[in-house]
């Protein structure tokens, strides 16, 4: 290969890297924002107004996955 192509590919390679950083880094940031504001809400409703909001999620959960199931077998 020539040295053009050859420096044009690292570049690529180099831009590509910065990129993948960049996503890291920001799916880092949105993991800790989404734990913070999951703190916060469980504090401000208290354990048990918490454990019920849990309990209801998880049945909302079954459903649906109940539902994707029975989908999937009707095709």
């Amino acid at each position: 290969m020539k040295d053009k192509e050859l420096i044009q590919m690292r570049n690529k390679v180099v831009a590509m890297t910065n990129t993948m950083k960049q996503l890291i880094e920001d799916f880092i940031k949105l993991d800790q924002m989404a734990r913070g504001t999951l703190t916060a809400l469980q504090i401000s409703l208290g354990e048990k107004e918490w454990e019920k909001v849990l309990e209801e999620l998880k049945e909302r959960e079954l459903q649906a996955a109940k539902e994707t199931t029975e989908k999937k077998l009707e095709l």
